[in-house]
């Protein structure tokens, strides 16, 4: 057994080394490229400065977009960033680059809490209380493995999100004007709803530049944020639960988180 042990070791470690030194050879082949093979070609710095410009001229033309149609930028903003809240990508890095404040930041909070009050309640028969904290206030992810074998449970949660953004922006006003970070967030932590609630007394920097100014919530204001990020996602997504394991589409187990 030690020799097998021993054997397998060894294996392993030249498996490495051998990885470890295409690696290296990699990185030499590809800092001489750039520093001797593209000269008069930008910079990182540079690139990263140019892609950084065209990010925030890409979100403050969406902002502008929300502001004239935010029913159908409501709809488009919440349903793309709350998938990207799912996908093992980052919507708060999004929102952040794009600097998602205002009408947009509202729609996007409400994406994002579609998605992850939504699969939170809408798992609660296969994964309990343990199923409502890691997914209500940790991330809807964890569903990504099932989303993979039965796209339709997340159904619900999108369709969800088609019906809260438009709400939210056309009903409610819901502006989210604080760090554009916290639009990509959602129920993570509450950051999406510290967001909206700094947002209302004092607007970030990005939410001033996009026109932003410091409010006293009123009863709508509160009404809306409850409404959008805990009620209507709870509510939505369970009746639709329930019609979708009517018509077999979700079936028992099909949420069932791994332990």
């Amino acid at each position: 057994m030690s020799t097998d042990f021993s054997s397998e070791s060894d294996t392993m470690f030249i498996q490495s080394s051998s990885l470890e030194i295409c690696m290296q050879s990699m990185d030499v082949v590809l800092s001489s490229w750039i520093r001797y093979g593209c000269e008069g070609l930008p910079t990182n710095t540079s690139l990263a400065k140019y892609i950084g410009l065209a990010a925030s001229s890409l979100g403050t033309l969406v902002v502008w977009a929300t502001k004239l149609h935010p029913f159908v930028m409501g709809i488009i903003v919440s349903v793309v960033i709350g998938i990207a809240l799912t996908l093992p990508i980052s919507s708060a890095a999004i929102c952040a680059a794009f600097g998602l404040t205002g009408l947009a930041g509202g729609a996007a909070v409400a994406g994002c809490c579609a998605n992850m009050v939504g699969f939170a309640v809408l798992s609660f028969r296969e994964n309990r209380w343990g199923g409502i904290l890691s997914q209500g206030l940790g991330t809807s992810m964890l569903q990504m493995p099932n989303i993979v074998k039965n796209p339709f449970i997340w159904l619900p949660a999108i369709i969800t999100s088609a019906i809260t953004g438009p709400l939210a922006t056309c009903l409610f006003k819901m502006e989210m004007n604080g760090a554009a970070v916290s639009s990509g967030m959602g129920t993570c932590g509450l950051v999406g709803q510290i967001g909206v609630i700094t947002g209302w007394f004092a607007p970030s920097e990005a939410a001033i530049k996009n026109g932003a100014v410091a409010i006293s919530p009123n009863f709508m204001d509160w009404l809306g944020l409850i409404l959008i990020c805990f009620v209507l996602p709870a509510v939505l997504c369970w009746a639709l639960g329930l019609l979708f394991r009517k018509l077999n589409l979700i079936k028992e187990g099909d949420l069932l988180l791994e332990q």
